[in-house]
């Protein structure tokens, strides 16, 4: 059964003029949303679908998605509005699946095991399944046995608010086949978005887990009134521990040489941790402010309408690591806060004495 709260999550399909590529978008919060932009910005048609019926009409009489990016106006003549997603999946090509990590697997449950035979996957969560443990990719490869070569992801930095706004902003896409990569990012270029690309799959999507539970504890600093240069030297040693995690989850001790291809002072990589640590826009240091102030996890959750990854992520990194077994004392620190009621000063004076 669906979370009594999965109204806020819908299902839009995009039909982009190419008559070999329709996208179909799984989501329809802020960043999906912004994907959305995106796209018909690009000229695509869409077809976008949600559960609730009283949003379907607010879209089709307003023109604007009543709950998230309001202020994105879209040409209603690009616009068919259903309610399928297994219509959706069977009749696009290209599934972008933009809902919050704790969601997708309750949301995906509903489909059959060959739902995507044969499609193109591009995973816009950040964050990992909750129930599994995995990422989406292995959540797709267990449950509908789907063909890894077909998976790529969109990432960061990139705040769906300066979106909506047509700030400029970079995108990174990654997957195994760099040809078709480099495809599916160029249905989004614009002139507000910069596209890169990269075969790091599984090394940009754990970067974008840790960011949001290292922009968490920044805003438990800020709640607690450490100031930027304390901040600054925080930001450097979650840059740090955030590498070091990537290579003990990447290669075994006889990969050195590829320890050495990736570069973490990327935009993906640092970029986006920076960004997330920093930007007002971020929910995820919302909420840690929140709990430096004296908040408590559940009233913080329920002062927030969006989803702060970081909280379930400390938690599924901590699990993870079980096994991984790297030395990442920030992120051990912010779970205790989170998860064991470790008072938020007591944590803060432990990472104190760990940084350099």
């Amino acid at each position: 059964m669906l979370p009594f709260f999965y109204d806020r999550y819908s299902f839009v399909c995009l039909f982009t003029q190419t008559p070999d590529m329709q996208f179909g978008i799984i989501g329809s919060g802020s960043w999906a949303t912004a994907i959305a932009k995106i796209l018909t910005d690009n000229g695509n048609n869409i077809l976008w679908l949600f559960r609730n019926e009283k949003v379907i009409t607010h879209v089709k009489h307003r023109k604007h998605n009543p709950q998230y990016l309001s202020q994105v106006y879209f040409n209603t003549n690009q616009l068919t509005l259903s309610s399928n997603i297994e219509e959706v999946v069977k009749t696009c090509n290209a599934i972008i699946i933009a809902v919050p990590s704790a969601y997708a697997e309750d949301v995906l449950d509903a489909l059959p095991r060959n739902a995507f035979d044969g499609k193109k996957v591009v995973s816009a969560i950040k964050g990992i399944l909750p129930g599994s443990n995995q990422l989406l990719n292995e959540f797709l490869i267990d449950k509908f046995s789907f063909n890894s070569q077909n998976y790529f992801t969109i990432l960061g930095p990139c705040h769906a608010e300066e979106v909506a706004s047509e700030k400029l902003s970079y995108l990174t896409f990654s997957g195994i086949d760099e040809t078709e990569t480099k495809n599916i990012a160029g249905f989004f270029k614009t002139d507000y978005i910069n596209v890169i690309t990269n075969t790091d799959i599984m090394g940009v999507q754990y970067a974008a887990v840790m960011k949001n539970i290292y922009a968490l504890g920044a805003g438990i600093a800020h709640g607690l009134e450490y100031g930027d240069n304390f901040l600054s030297v925080y930001i450097a040693n979650c840059a740090h521990e955030l590498a070091v995690f990537s290579k003990h989850l990447m290669w075994d001790e006889n990969d050195t040489e590829e320890q050495n291809i990736v570069n973490y002072a990327t935009s993906v990589y640092l970029g986006d941790l920076l960004v997330t640590c920093y930007s007002l826009y971020s929910r995820n240091r919302t909420f840690g402010n929140m709990i430096g102030k004296g908040y408590s996890v559940k009233t913080a959750q329920l002062e927030m309408n969006m989803v702060a990854e970081g909280y379930n992520a400390s938690k599924c990194i901590h699990k993870t690591n079980e096994t991984v077994k790297a030395e990442i004392p920030i992120v051990d620190t912010i779970y205790q806060i989170l998860w064991e009621h470790l008072p938020a000063e007591e944590g803060f004076k432990k990472i104190e004495n760990i940084l350099k």
